[in-house]
């Protein structure tokens, strides 16, 4: 799918927020994560397959 980096970027925002303590912006990628696996037909199986965390030890750069 040629949206993926999409789902890249959104998971490396929750990760940072989620490390900073920034809970607002967590919660709100967590919605922009859902709304583009909505709208884009997700990358793990469509858009009927709940979101999943992000993957976790991600390299920032």
């Amino acid at each position: 799918m040629r949206h993926d980096w999409i789902f890249d970027v959104l998971s490396d925002l929750h990760a940072y927020a989620t490390r900073n303590e920034l809970a607002g912006l967590a919660a709100k990628v967590a919605e922009a994560i859902e709304v583009a696996r909505s709208e884009l037909g997700g990358v793990d199986g469509g858009p009927d397959e709940p979101p999943q965390s992000p993957p976790s030890g991600r390299r920032m750069h």
